[in-house]
């Protein structure tokens, strides 16, 4: 059965499902869609995601199918991966059934979606979405948690709160897009195999290429900046828009870099790696950017009043329990923690 054109209301081709320039049989278009169905649903678990990682590597097809999924996906703008669902409401079936995860109207409009070639001019099809990115990378963290993973080559990637990342390796070389957040890096010296590691391991971000040299990093990718602190060896960095400018940060370094310029590289200090430790660490720092460090471990709105913002304290503070923390600012500065609800607190000046 052929579906309208979402915009035009012509009908799609017959012809078959194409990935990677290459036909593919519809029954792996099918299982492709089944898999984004999951995804777009916002309901997948861990265990599916995994289950998905299975299936990529049990054929050459499936991994190209899924690899066309991705890039099509990848022009979604959405706000969320249940809102992204939502919105293909034109394409599906009308009637309240059509928006369970699973209901054949949804898959078909994804299927039109994926495999379809849509051009769509409604402004669906747009930029990346990080968030679409998020829930389809291969490890990501929620807000407030953190994960540690062992790649294929012992490399051991620990993810900070809201991260996610996606791994690449191939015959060339080691690839970890950092698709949001924050994580610290332990790169793996040798192949399983005991022999000598030859392809190098890369971390990517929108801003740059972050080359490991035998090495303990953090990186850090938000607004527009990436971050890398150097715990043990080197890296090279490499922005994106300016390769000309490549540079090796060494251990007891730090330095943000964006697309085009590196900034200028300072010492390390205790807060890089601290949050790997569990702890958060102020060192003399202005209230307002610790409320701002703080608030990336807890979910709501937290706010710090710009007549408090530019006081100063040092202190360790552990992030278990970050209502705890916000509880101890009154006894060091003159400022209270009002709750409006339990998702929207500030910091304000003490009456």
């Amino acid at each position: 059965m052929n579906l309208p054109h979402p915009s035009t209301g012509t009908e799609a081709s017959d012809a078959p499902p194409m990935a990677g320039g290459q036909p593919i049989s519809a029954a792996i278009a099918d299982q492709a869609t089944e898999w984004l169905t999951l995804l777009m649903s916002g309901e997948a678990s861990d265990e599916d995601r995994q289950r998905l990682q299975q299936w990529r590597a049990a054929h050459t097809d499936h991994e190209r199918a899924w690899r066309h999924i991705e890039t099509v996906t990848g022009r979604l703008k959405v706000m969320a991966p249940k809102a992204a669902y939502r919105a293909l409401s034109p394409y599906a079936a009308s009637s309240s059934g059509a928006d369970a995860p699973g209901s054949p109207g949804r898959r078909k409009a994804l299927q039109l979606l994926a495999w379809g070639g849509v051009a769509c001019t409604t402004g669906l099809l747009a930029s990346r979405s990080e968030t679409w990115q998020q829930v389809a990378a291969d490890y990501h963290t929620r807000t407030g948690e953190q994960r540690s993973v062992e790649l294929d080559d012992g490399t051991r990637i620990t993810l900070n709160t809201g991260s996610a990342i996606t791994v690449r390796f191939d015959g060339v070389r080691r690839l970890v897009h950092l698709v949001a957040g924050e994580v610290l890096i332990v790169t793996g010296h040798a192949a399983r195999s005991g022999a000598a590691e030859a392809r190098p391991f890369v971390v990517e971000t929108p801003q740059g290429d972050i080359r490991a040299l035998g090495t303990r990093f953090t990186v850090r990718q938000w607004g527009g900046h990436t971050h890398v602190a150097v715990l043990e060896s080197a890296v090279e960095i490499t922005p994106r828009d300016a390769a000309a400018q490549s540079r090796v940060l060494r251990a007891g370094e730090q330095m943000s870099f964006t697309r085009s310029a590196l900034n200028t590289a300072l010492a390390l200090d205790d807060q890089a790696a601290a949050w790997s430790r569990g702890q958060i660490v102020a060192d003399n720092v202005r209230l307002g950017d610790f409320i701002a460090d703080l608030g990336r471990y807890r979910p709501g709105l937290l706010r710090c009043a710009p007549e408090v913002a530019d006081l100063r304290f040092s202190g360790v503070f552990p992030l278990h329990d970050t209502n705890h923390i916000l509880t101890t600012l009154p006894n060091v500065l003159p400022v209270e923690v009002t709750l409006r609800t339990r998702w929207w607190v500030t910091v304000e000046a003490a009456r």
